[in-house]
């Protein structure tokens, strides 16, 4: 299993795609900027690209109160956030408390942002409405705590403590979050909008989008000053509302409930540069006037 920099597990884990954006990054001189992921989930690629030095701040917005809860909580106050992760019993009573949480009347912002790390740590593939690791009676291969690696995980909330004053946590709808954000280096800054998947989406997200909404973010992209890029499930639906701009496909390997591996695709912004990387990458058939694809080494 691939090392994240997210103490979040999250479907689909879009850290493998790491690699491609720094690729990005590098072909268009947005190393040391700003970066953000209007739908963050578990931010694995933000992360990883505050803790090694290629941006200089990231920018975390999600609708779904829980996912806002949990970044918010470990951000703003990670010594009390780290302190229930050492004391709080991974066990299948503890499980049925947090559970609790998640449907109670007006949690604390801490309540409700620790039952959400639990929960994810805790259930199959980190869904946080999904099934408790083990199942109920514990006879399952592996135990409710074989992600809740407690050594590990605080020393993930410890790196996001150290990085705290370059992180920014919001709870808007990812439409207002675009319309809002406003990077104080725009020329040095990449979106990555990561919506929930067309055809999973109401099984593995909180919040999930209808047909109208995946139109709106599609006819919204195109007035993003910042560069951007999308990443999708690869369903003809999604590459009809995204024909007229650079497309690819990727192979990814998914983790939700069951192991496997499946296509995504890849929007590019047409005012970037594209990656020598794109090469090993399929290239979704556009109109004739498309425009022709630039790549530079990287």
């Amino acid at each position: 299993m691939p090392v994240t920099n997210t103490p979040l597990r999250y479907p689909g884990g879009k850290s493998q795609l790491t690699p491609f954006v720094l690729d990005v990054m590098r072909a268009n001189d947005l190393f040391y900027g700003e970066y953000a992921e209007p739908f963050a989930g578990g931010a694995g690629i933000a992360c990883t690209l505050l803790f090694e030095g290629y941006v200089s701040r990231i920018h975390i917005n999600d609708l779904d109160p829980s996912i806002f809860a949990f970044w918010e909580s470990v951000v703003k106050e990670p010594e009390l956030f780290a302190r229930r992760v050492r004391d709080t019993p991974v066990t299948m009573d503890e499980w049925r408390r947090q559970k609790a949480v998640q449907s109670a009347q007006g949690p604390s912002l801490m309540d409700l942002g620790f039952s959400t790390f639990f929960l994810n740590r805790t259930n199959r593939s980190g869904i946080i409405n999904g099934g408790v690791i083990g199942g109920f009676e514990q006879k399952g291969d592996y135990p409710i705590d074989c992600r809740f690696n407690k050594a590990n995980l605080l020393r993930k909330i410890e790196r996001l403590a150290a990085h705290a004053e370059q992180i920014s946590v919001t709870n808007f709808d990812a439409m207002v979050f675009l319309k809002k954000f406003k990077p104080q280096a725009p020329s040095k800054t990449l979106i990555n909008i990561d919506p929930p998947y067309y055809i999973r989406g109401p099984e593995l997200y909180g919040n999930w989008f209808n047909d109208s909404h995946h139109r709106a973010l599609s006819k919204a992209v195109d007035k993003i000053k910042p560069y951007w890029m999308v990443t999708y499930d690869s369903v003809d639906e999604i590459r009809n509302l995204y024909a007229k701009y650079p497309c690819f496909t990727n192979k990814l390997r998914y983790s939700a409930q069951v192991k496997r591996y499946g296509e995504e695709l890849l929007v590019l912004d047409p005012r970037l540069n594209f990656p020598a990387s794109l090469a090993r990458i399929s290239e979704v058939p556009r109109p004739k006037r498309a425009r022709v694809i630039r790549c530079v080494n990287s």
